[in-house]
């Protein structure tokens, strides 16, 4: 597996059907350490965009310091989210939601899951307190990526494709969103797709329309796995403990 970076990205929609079990090849490549979102964003600051050749933002490709402190790109447009602009945040290529939703405690609640007033809650919060399959899920860390504040914000959790016609809403980084649906720049497709097949091929909870799978399988193909994806792909490895099966054959043909 080669070494070093130069980011590349990209991703799209999903669909989540009934949860069927995949072979014991996903279950073993599942991310089984790490139950902690804060701790798993501590570990990639520290481990993999802990060196100025890392520290390079998913979509924009924008450099930050150790301190989270971002350069903007050249001609970038700060005028959407303007308080989070400025700042590094942690972005679930396939959102927390997408596959939240496979989890009863996400959609109904849990007796668990009331406040201090004694009101019931249920969402990304109640399952976060209850389901530690769903905290695996939500920290593991192929899955999340350095990206500036405010282009995660507009993202939302809206799925990836392609659209015609579009203009970047961030000025020189070529981002757009319409329609609840988002196309990210072409420096991002490859790695967006790989992350969203990598989840498809682990977890069983997870699942792609055909419409996606085609499109994700397409920017793969079409876009070459990256030096950064290869070594970012090693460190998770090294502290997470399970393979990106996705990665390592495609790092492995480099």
């Amino acid at each position: 597996m080669k070494k070093w970076p130069v980011v590349a990205r990209a991703v799209l929609p999903l669909v989540l059907l009934p949860f069927t079990l995949l072979s014991g090849v996903a279950s073993a490549n599942q991310n089984t350490q790490i139950d902690s979102f804060s701790k798993a964003k501590r570990l990639l600051m520290e481990n993999v965009y802990n060196s100025p050749q890392m520290r390079k933002t998913v979509y924009c490709d924008a450099a930050f310091d150790a301190k989270k402190n971002v350069t903007l790109p050249a001609g970038f447009d700060d005028n959407l989210y303007t308080s989070r602009s400025k700042r590094i945040e942690f972005e679930h290529i396939v959102p927390a939601e997408n596959f939240g939703r496979a989890f009863v405690e996400w959609r109904e609640g849990d007796a668990q899951c009331v406040s201090s007033k004694g009101k019931p809650y249920k969402g990304r919060k109640c399952a976060d307190r209850v389901n530690k399959e769903y905290r695996f899920m939500q920290a593991d860390g192929y899955n999340l990526f350095a990206a500036i504040g405010s282009v995660n914000a507009y993202r939302s959790n809206y799925n990836f494709q392609m659209m015609s016609g579009t203009k970047s809403d961030f000025g020189s980084c070529d981002f757009h969103v319409e329609d609840r649906k988002a196309q990210p720049p072409e420096n991002a497709r490859g790695l967006i797709a790989r992350t969203y097949l990598y989840f498809e091929a682990t977890y069983p909870k997870f699942r792609l329309s055909k419409q996606q799978k085609q499109l994700f399988t397409a920017w793969d193909k079409q876009y070459p796995v990256s030096v950064f994806e290869c070594k970012k792909a090693e460190i998770v490895e090294s502290y997470q403990h399970n393979v990106n099966p996705i990665l390592a054959q495609r790092c492995a043909a480099r």
